[in-house]
């Protein structure tokens, strides 16, 4: 009686033991890729991709400047707000969902499980980027002379500031009132110039056009970092896929020409000074190369590269949380917010308008949510 006691006391301890074992062994993370050939097929997705993230990049800013083309404009009313909601469902279905499933994959261990970083991340972005925004806007030169203390003839070399009240109350059409801000594309140089008494010329430029063109410009950099982190990696994945390299290559296209519509957009609708007007081009060439490169890399390093290993989780994982978080705030912050509800066009625009934009944004956002499922 006592040996059948102590041998079924000694089984319910190793079961014990078994299950709680079992309940700590996770299963061990990915020790190769699914790469399968194919490599003329990759290699044209490089340049399919480039080609068709420049034409989205770049394509709208060329239009924009060379009326010739012939794009209406009611074309870039379209591409605009389209490419709002393009750039907002990159951000939570392209990034934040990836980012959670990389961050909570069951075969990570240590610090990284210990909390929910996949949202953390771009909630600290988020306040990292406001700061940013806020001091840009506070201390904003960008190479600028200005002096708002001085009255103008306070000194016989000071040049006059020139309000740009005139330009402002100009007609604007559909599509032209890029952050809430200036709604044209204004060459500063020529608009600002101004002669001093004794002959001299120079650029000045008034505080509020100074903070119009920080602004603007610190949203384009916060944009293009988004954009590009999470263009990286797709780029990489793509490179190494295995079976589902097909969808993937077709899925990754049109997200890239799409997502490439939305940037240049935002590119097209900033009003440029002239001194400076090739700088979009090479925010649209910096996109436009971003997945194609990561793609030849990717197929460099195919036989070691491993996107399911625990480094390459965490890696990805958090860069995707703050290219998430990156996009959550320009797409909330300056696309909806600053092109909706603080936008001189809008408050002044038929109801019809307002509702056409915001159908259009909706579009852009749904559509790249599918193109995020069937990924």
């Amino acid at each position: 009686m006592a040996d059948l006691i102590i041998r079924q006391a000694y089984g319910a301890a190793a079961a014990t033991i078994t299950a709680a074992a079992a309940a700590d062994s996770k299963p061990a993370c990915a020790t190769t890729n699914e790469f399968d050939g194919r490599i003329g097929v990759r290699v044209s997705a490089i340049f399919v991709i480039l080609t068709g993230s420049l034409f989205g990049a770049a394509f709208p800013v060329y239009a924009g400047r060379h009326k010739g083309v012939g794009v209406p404009e009611w074309a870039f009313f379209i591409m605009k707000y389209f490419g709002s909601g393009v750039i907002i469902a990159t951000a939570f279905i392209h990034l934040l969902a990836p980012a959670c499933n990389a961050l909570t994959n069951p075969c990570l261990t240590g610090p990284i499980t210990t909390y929910d970083w996949a949202e953390g991340i771009p909630l600290m972005t988020i306040f990292v980027l406001f700061f940013v925004e806020l001091m840009a806007m506070r201390y904003a030169t960008f190479g600028h002379n200005h002096d708002d203390e001085k009255e103008p003839g306070d000194h016989p070399d000071s040049l006059q500031i020139r309000s740009r009240s005139s330009s402002n109350a100009q007609r604007h059409t559909p599509g032209d009132d890029h952050l809430g801000h200036t709604r044209e594309h204004i060459e500063h140089e020529e608009r600002a110039i101004e002669t001093s008494p004794n002959g001299l010329t120079g650029t000045i430029y008034s505080p509020h056009e100074v903070e119009d063109y920080a602004a603007q410009m610190t949203a384009i950099f916060i944009l293009e970092f988004g954009v590009i982190f999470h263009s990286i990696f797709i780029g990489l994945t793509l490179a190494v896929a295995g079976p589902e390299f097909n969808v993937l290559y077709v899925v990754l296209a049109f997200h890239q020409t799409f997502e490439g519509l939305g940037l240049g957009s935002r590119l097209a609708a900033t009003p440029w000074p002239k001194s400076k007007r090739w700088t979009p081009y090479f925010f649209a060439l910096g996109y436009g190369m971003s997945t194609p490169l990561a793609i030849a890399v990717g197929l460099g390093v195919r036989k070691s590269y491993i996107p399911g290993s625990q480094t390459s989780l965490i890696v990805s994982g958090v860069f995707d949380s703050i290219s998430a978080g990156i996009l959550i705030y320009t797409g909330l912050v300056e696309l909806m917010a600053h092109e909706f509800m603080f936008s001189n066009f809008m408050r002044r625009a038929r109801l019809s308008i307002v509702l056409y934009a915001f159908g259009m944004m909706c579009l852009g956002a749904g559509l790249m949510a599918c193109l995020g499922r069937w990924a």
